[in-house]
């Protein structure tokens, strides 16, 4: 938990990590220091991505009735970078699960400048993000990322046949993303909480 703490001294609200990789964009920069050219490019795509996500995703009365429910104090405490893009495609949607209930608090962290929580929270041995922390009561409850289910099993299921991630490979994700409409991330974190 102290690494954790130590973290949110410096974390953003959705919002001021929105301005952030805005900002930074206007500078050619991202929100990795001295990062290379490429980064900057998918930083730029990127925020396209969530200004999109941030006007058409719309959430279900069913689920934002869900969501609102919750009588318990959670924060969620997420791992990510504006060059990457499944945070692209998650961060608009998890920041709206959050905007219905004010027991819900959503901070974001950047990776690169947090690299010891980042290792605490590996998955399978990868500093893949976004990683979502979910703490209630000043504990780690569960923890979410960096993709949803369906879009874990197409990469796990393209590196066995493939050996690896290639170009092709991240253009179907990003058409599933689009197709998905963000549902499998919505439903993921429904089992997260409840």
């Amino acid at each position: 938990m102290e690494l954790i703490n130590k973290s949110l001294v410096n974390s953003l609200s959705y919002n001021e990590y929105r301005a952030l990789v805005t900002n930074l964009l206007g500078n050619n920069e991202s929100t990795t220091k001295n990062g290379s050219e490429d980064l900057v490019s998918y930083s730029k795509l990127n925020n396209s991505r969530m200004k999109r996500l941030d006007k058409t995703t719309k959430l279900d009365d069913s689920v934002v009735n869900k969501f609102s429910s919750i009588d318990k104090k959670i924060t969620w405490v997420v791992l990510s970078e504006g060059w990457c893009g499944d945070a692209a495609q998650n961060l608009p949607v998890i920041n709206k699960l959050a905007e219905t209930n004010s027991n819900i608090n959503l901070r974001i962290v950047l990776r690169d400048e947090n690299p010891e929580l980042m290792n605490e929270f590996l998955t399978n041995g990868n500093q893949a993000i976004p990683k979502l922390i979910q703490l209630e009561n000043e504990k780690v409850t569960k923890t979410w990322g960096p993709r949803p289910t369906i879009a874990t099993k197409m990469v796990v299921d393209y590196k066995s046949k493939h050996g690896q991630l290639d170009a092709d490979f991240k253009k179907d994700l990003q058409v599933w993303y689009n197709k998905n409409k963000s549902e499998n991330v919505i439903e993921d974190l429904s089992e997260l909480i409840f």
